[in-house]
């Protein structure tokens, strides 16, 4: 195995710990944002019964953070099927 990768040559060169735990926190948020974006994002349909159109489940519902010209508290919820 390479050196630094075990646990007994990490204890033996402090230096190398940031580094690994740096790249483990920056590799766990990008896939914790990958997941988000699979599940919350409008543009992606995990759904076979919205019949291929995914997105008119979005109608008239706030999916984004800010919007300047749209008031989402004056539309209607659409109704559920």
């Amino acid at each position: 195995m390479m050196r630094g990768m075990t646990w007994k040559s990490l204890k033996a060169n402090p230096s190398l710990m940031p580094l690994f735990f740096f790249v483990g926190a920056g590799s766990l948020m990008c896939a914790a944002y990958l997941v988000r974006l699979a599940v919350k994002h409008p543009e992606v349909s995990w759904s076979r019964k919205d019949g291929g159109r995914p997105f008119d489940a979005y109608e008239g519902r706030q999916y984004k953070l800010f919007s300047e010209t749209i008031d989402y508290k004056d539309l209607k919820q659409p109704v559920k099927i």
